[in-house]
């Protein structure tokens, strides 16, 4: 093995991560200790997000190395390094275990690392964890550590396509957007042009809401319209609501802290557009609260995952509050749900589903990783529209944050494709004392 070689040493949340993270490494080596073989055995048996994505590491690796053994360094490919499953040895100088605690995976992992770089002093040897704690524990104990960065975005440059505010625009063009509904771009975005964005065109108190129409090359007028009893109540919802029921926008994402009316603007719209689509789904990944699976809940499976769907069933219920018991459209709302036509569920419960003909509305997007998010996206069949909602500040899971998650993966990869529009919800809506809370707490 080259001096210059470094190994990296890759723990379980690596790969359930991002199942194919094992190729992103270019030239340099990678292992996997044996006890993260372990842990993914335990985790492939399930219905969770973390069960799919383990049955699918295994799979890889199982197609990787072929009849070959797994204790012997292997190459992963052309212009790859090569890769082995190593053995959780204790070291002779440090031992987590010995040091921390005996029986815990962590530890036997951090050993692996440890007696790697013992037995080897040339080769740079570099644990990769999204576990802070793990990080922590591996650099006290002499072992570098880092995060896994592939993937990663900056979360500045996944709001600068969102909505812009250009100020000096001529009086007789804002009122022409505003009379005529549609005008020649002619320039005036200039380098603030990109496919389906937003804009406040300003003059002094003059001012209109707008959208580049990049199949057109128009700026359109933007209004704040009702959406089954829901109107816009800000420039950021009138250009939701736009994006929403636009028909050329096939994928839409929308973020924003709580109470900006992402989640209900979203379905509300759905609910607008119902008799385009065969079906309206609602669904959100299930993330165990205080670290309890939801097996541990008491009750059959609906009782499980009520705590879970309620803020989506929150929303609903706010929906049909707008209309009377004998409305049109309460009727309609009831009839859907009766038939089958709109669904809420978790996430995981609609896996594996042609997704054709539906509008798909995806609530704490913030919670997936980006391979879950293309899982999705790449299941879109004729006539889908997909909605991602969430806030990339408030995420539960603990191996993702606001770079590695999935929402801001999509942001970043998809702005300025003429089938994807995002809107930034900044402005809260649901009381004085929510935005409160939002603005110093």
């Amino acid at each position: 093995m080259s001096k210059h070689t470094k190994v990296y040493v890759l723990d379980t949340s690596v790969l359930l991560h991002d199942h194919q993270s094992l190729l992103t490494f270019k030239k340099n080596n990678v292992a996997i200790p044996i006890t993260v073989l372990e842990e993914l055995d335990k985790f492939k048996i399930g219905n969770d997000t973390k069960n799919f994505s383990a049955r699918e590491v295994i799979r890889f690796i199982d197609k990787l190395v072929g009849n070959e053994d797994l204790n012997e360094w292997k190459k992963l490919g052309p212009d790859l390094g090569k890769f082995k499953v190593i053995l959780d040895h204790s070291p002779v100088e440090l031992n987590a275990e010995y040091i921390f605690s005996v029986g815990k995976n962590d530890h036997k992992i951090i050993n692996a690392g440890l007696a790697l770089k013992e037995n080897d002093p040339k080769v740079e040897v570099i644990l990769v964890t999204k576990d802070i704690n793990l990080r922590i524990k591996a650099k006290a104990l002499g072992l570098k550590s880092e995060d896994y960065e592939t993937g990663k975005v900056e979360t500045d440059h996944i709001e600068d396509t969102s909505y812009f505010n250009i100020e000096g625009v001529e009086s007789d063009v804002i009122r022409d957007i505003f009379t005529k509904e549609s005008i020649e771009e002619n320039g005036l975005l200039g380098n603030k042009k990109f496919a389906n964005a937003y804009y406040i065109l300003k003059n002094g108190k003059a001012s209109t809401l707008a959208f580049y129409n990049h199949d057109k090359n128009t700026i359109d007028r933007v209004d704040k319209t009702f959406v089954y009893g829901i109107k816009a109540k800000n420039a950021e919802q009138a250009f939701a609501t736009h994006a929403l029921l636009n028909p050329n926008i096939k994928l839409v994402a929308l973020q924003g802290v709580a109470g900006t009316g992402k989640t209900l603007l979203a379905l509300a719209s759905a609910l607008e557009q119902h008799n385009q689509y065969q079906q309206i789904i609602l669904a959100r990944p299930i993330v165990p609260l205080s670290n309890k699976e939801i097996g541990f809940l008491p009750g059959d499976a609906n009782d499980k995952i009520g705590p879970y769907m309620e803020p989506l069933w929150d929303n609903l219920k706010f929906i049909k509050s707008q209309f009377g018991e004998n409305e049109k459209k309460r009727k309609a709302l009831d009839e859907m749900e009766q038939n089958g036509k709109l669904i809420i569920t978790p996430l995981a419960f609609i896996r594996g589903r042609s997704l054709s003909n539906i509008l798909f509305i995806i609530d704490e997007a913030q919670n997936l990783t980006p391979h879950e998010v293309k899982t999705i996206i790449t299941r879109a069949g004729e006539n889908t529209k997909i909605i991602f909602t969430g806030d990339v500040r408030q995420i539960d899971t603990p191996y993702l944050d606001e770079h590695s998650c999935g929402l801001a993966y999509l942001i970043d990869r998809l702005k300025n494709q003429p089938l994807f529009a995002q809107v930034k919800l900044e402005k809260g809506e649901r009381s004085e004392l929510a935005n409160l809370a939002n603005e110093l707490l």
